[in-house]
Order: structure tokens, then C-alpha cells, then sequence
């Protein structure tokens, strides 16, 4: 018996509930698919998520579809037409959560790699699927646990599709060759709790930081490049006092972010905003959370087979793009020189009613499949 094309087993994933970190039997699913079509698979799990390694062939070049399949929590159930893991046909549209982010990418990768390897048993390097239930969440356990396992076996990969849906409005519009990092931090300034009314007595933490926000505001981090806008800083909370209106506030807290270009470094951005605190004279400390740095896949053959593949299924010619928030690339692109992410449109992910038209499904396997055919010769 044939197994399920795409929109079948895209069902099939989005009926198996997977809100982060939980994986519903996603990855068992895929694995049982893959090995019937000759592929090693091995699942690495780490605490409650569950990671899937699968591996057809042993030769070089190795081409891997990367992805995850938990989802985001659904939100009020009330308002969604149908339910969100019963996966629903209208209006020549397939609902339901996961469908475009990305459990519809991950069905488009099992059938591309069933199709090649059964018209090319014998073909050329190796297929791998990397696959994680920690996307949506705090991503420490997933596809980095995996990426860390091969860096000390020595393994890499040579090209690299993740499905994270990247097209604007219509699909293959737009892939993404790079990604912004990412780097946080959470400022306290300390100064001296005191009666509004006797301020020789305290220290305003929100006066003496306001000289230095108005500088880190103002600052050109960098100029960007022909891939990236400049870096920016952006500042997300401020809290101080204690809610009464005659307290000068003992502290002060202060949550700011990073989204920055490869100009610049998430050392080098430490190291200037430590300057300007320091420069105020600040009675302070810092807190950084790096959420990834930044990569760029500069046009070369992955690039050029994944548009040549886009260009011939329906007519468009993808813009590259580095726009966006983070993905699992990000984590790849240390052990893989060439990562472009191509999926779904994203007009409905993490919404209500999250949906992917149909005739994407098929259009988006034959595109995987040409670019293996491309990259696997």
C-alpha cells in the first residue's frame, strides 16, 4: 500500500497535538516513513523534547531538511472555526495549528526524500532530516543538542533547507539566506531609596540613567550591509519605584535588545554599552542573554538551486531576505556553510484559523525534490 501523499500526512502531523515542548508522535511518524525508505533513524531525547536524527547514505555531499514539530499553544478554542488539531478542508485551504508553521514544510520534506531515493536508490552523498520539539520554545534542548553532538563527532553539513515558512504572499516570494542575531539584557541601577521630599538624602537611579539612555539610543551600532539594516537597540521594559508618589525608587531595571547584523559582534556590542555605564559613572550591573548570533548564506549553489526550483514550479523569483526573528538555523549554520530557510507563506502563523493553501503542499515537495535532484546529481 502506497504511503499518504503530503496534504495526507500533513494532516496526519497537525492531528497530533504537539504544543511545545511535546512532540505527539510527530517524529515516530516520520521515522517509521523514512526507514521503510532506507534511512537510518535515531531519536535524542533531552528531558521533555524529543530531537530526530535521520540519515540516508554515508557518501559526501550531505543535504539535510531541517525542522521542528511543536507548535505554539493554540489560544482560545472558542474562536477558532474548527479545532486546531483536527486538521479541516475549506475553502481550498488545510486549518489547523502547525499547518503553516511547519508541520505542512515537514510532510513536503518526507515526500521529496521518499521520491528521490526511490528514483535514485543508488544516489550520490547523503539525505538527513534533523528534526526537533524545541522551536517554539526555549530552543536549549533541541536542534543545539544535536548541532553540539555532531561538532564533537566531527560531523557537518555541506547544504541545509530549513521549512520555516518564509514566503510574504505567495509561495517562493522569499527564502531567507541569513538571519539577525539576537542579544538581551537586563540592566539594574542601583541608587538610594529616600523621601521624595528630602532628595539630599537619596539617589534617583531613573536621573542618573537617563543620560546614559538618551547616548545608547542614539548610537549608530553599525551601518549594516548589502544584507542587513543596521543594528539596532531597542528598549523593552523600564520598572523603578515602588508605586508610591513620595518614594525616590531604590533601583531601577531596565530590559533592552539586540537585533544585529554581522558588522557587528555580540562581544563588541557588550563591550560598548559596558563603556557608555561606565563612562556615567553608573552604580550598576548586567545581565546578557545571547539568543543567537547571526549567519548569512552569501549567493552560491544552494541559493541558486533553491531559486532556480522555486523559479520553475511557479514563476517567481525569490527575493533574499534576512529579515525576521530567529530560527533553528541559526544553530546549523555553525557546522553548515550553506543555510537558506523556503516554506509556506506566514501570513497566518501563530494566529487563529492558522491555515496553508493546498496547492502550496505539492509545490512546496517539488521544490524539495528538485533541489535534492539539483544537489544529488
Amino acid at each position: 500500500m502506497p504511503e499518504a501523499g503530503v496534504l495526507e500526512l500533513a494532516k496526519e502531523l497537525i492531528a497530533r497535538s504537539s504544543v511545545t515542548p511535546q512532540d505527539g508522535g510527530c517524529q515516530a511518524l516520520v521515522a517509521r516513513r523514512l526507514s521503510a525508505a532506507g534511512f537510518d533513524c535515531e531519536s535524542l531525547v533531552c528531558g521533555e523534547v524529543t530531537n530526530l536524527w535521520a540519515r540516508r547514505g554515508a557518501g559526501r555531499p550531505l543535504v539535510c531538511f531541517a525542522g521542528h514539530t511543536d507548535v505554539v499553544p493554540p489560544g482560545p478554542l472558542s474562536q477558532w472555526r474548527s479545532d486546531p488539531f483536527v486538521p479541516t478542508i475549506r475553502d481550498g485551504r488545510l486549518y489547523g495549528r502547525g499547518a503553516a508553521d511547519m508541520k505542512s514544510s515537514i510532510a513536503a520534506f518526507v515526500v521529496a526524500a521518499e521520491a528521490f531515493a526511490a528514483e535514485r536508490p543508488r544516489h550520490a552523498g547523503s539525505i538527513a532530516l534533523l528534526l526537533t520539539s524545541d522551536e517554539e520554545g526555549p530552543s536549549v534542548d533541541g536542534t543545539v543538542r544535536v548541532v553540539e553532538r555532531m561538532k564533537r563527532s566531527g560531523e557537518s553539513i555541506d547544504y541545509c533547507i530549513v521549512g520555516e515558512p518564509t514566503s510574504a504572499s505567495a509561495l517562493g516570494d522569499m527564502i531567507k539566506n541569513g538571519r539577525r542575531g539576537s542579544l538581551s539584557g537586563r540592566l539594574t541601577v542601583r541608587g538610594v531609596q529616600a523621601h521624595i521630599a528630602y532628595p539630599h538624602l537619596g539617589r534617583n537611579p531613573i536621573h542618573e540613567l537617563a543620560p546614559a539612555l538618551a547616548e545608547l539610543a542614539a548610537i549608530e551600532w553599525d551601518r549594516g550591509n548589502e544584507f542587513f539594516p543596521p543594528t539596532s537597540w531597542q528598549v523593552s521594559n523600564l520598572h523603578a519605584g515602588t508605586g508610591a508618589a513620595n518614594i525616590i525608587p531604590g533601583s531601577l531595571e531596565l530590559d533592552f535588545n539586540f537585533r544585529f547584523s554581522t558588522e557587528s559582534s555580540d562581544e563588541s556590542l557588550r563591550a560598548r554599552v559596558d563603556e557608555v555605564l561606565e563612562k556615567h559613572r553608573l552604580d550598576y550591573s548586567l545581565e546578557w542573554t545571547l539568543g543567537g548570533k547571526p549567519f548569512l548564506t552569501r549567493p552560491a549553489k544552494l541559493v541558486q538551486v533553491v531559486s532556480a526550483a522555486i523559479r520553475k514550479h511557479t514563476g517567481r523569483d525569490a527575493e533574499l531576505s534576512t529579515t525576521g526573528g530567529t530560527s533553528d538555523a541559526r544553530f546549523i549554520a555553525e557546522i553548515c556553510p550553506e543555510v537558506v530557510e523556503c516554506g509556506p507563506v506566514n501570513a497566518s502563523i501563530h494566529k487563529l484559523n492558522e491555515h496553508i493553501e493546498l496547492g502550496e503542499l505539492e509545490t512546496l515537495s517539488a521544490i524539495y525534490l528538485d533541489t535534492l535532484r539539483a544537489l544529488l546529481p
